[in-house]
């Protein structure tokens, strides 16, 4: 087994995580902040547009689970031209990303975006980054769908 990890950005992160915790060889996921600019935020700071993006730390089989379908699963579930908006969340948090630190992500992704982008007429909106910094949201934010079944999300299951 190849363990691996990228950070995806995608919205609300509960409703990402979920997405994530029902795909076939992903072994892992935390939902956290990434590529902000303070230490350690609160989800109040995140909420109040300190520059984080919500994001989820997905850890994969790459054997059996390629990046580049992984990135096909995360694609399904976003709007790639939407500008720090996902669903009805809107705000600086909400971006999408793909955020890395193996540079061999880099090339997977962009491939994956450059194919992408063929079905749109105007330009993607997901930043691809390497990950600047990621810190674990508050425990209540992790696995809150399990948690709370009739929790918003922005993605329909």
């Amino acid at each position: 087994m190849a363990e691996r990890t990228i950070w995806l950005a995608g919205g609300c992160f509960w409703g990402c995580q979920k997405y994530f915790d029902l795909q076939k060889d992903v072994l892992r996921t935390q939902v956290g902040y990434a590529n902000g600019p303070m230490e350690n935020p609160s989800y109040e700071q995140v909420k109040a547009h300190a520059g984080h993006a919500e994001t989820v730390r997905v850890t994969y089989d790459a054997d059996a689970l390629p990046l580049e379908k992984l990135l096909e699963a995360y694609f399904k579930v976003i709007d790639p031209v939407s500008v720090n908006r996902q669903g009805e969340d809107e705000g600086v948090q909400y971006r999408t990303g793909i955020y890395y630190q193996d540079p061999a992500d880099r090339a997977v992704a962009e491939a994956a975006l450059s194919a992408l982008a063929k079905g749109y007429d105007r330009p993607l909106a997901v930043e691809l980054l390497p990950l600047q910094n990621f810190y674990a949201a508050e425990e209540y934010h992790q696995k809150y769908l399990e948690k709370h079944p009739d929790g918003y999300c922005h993605i329909h299951f």
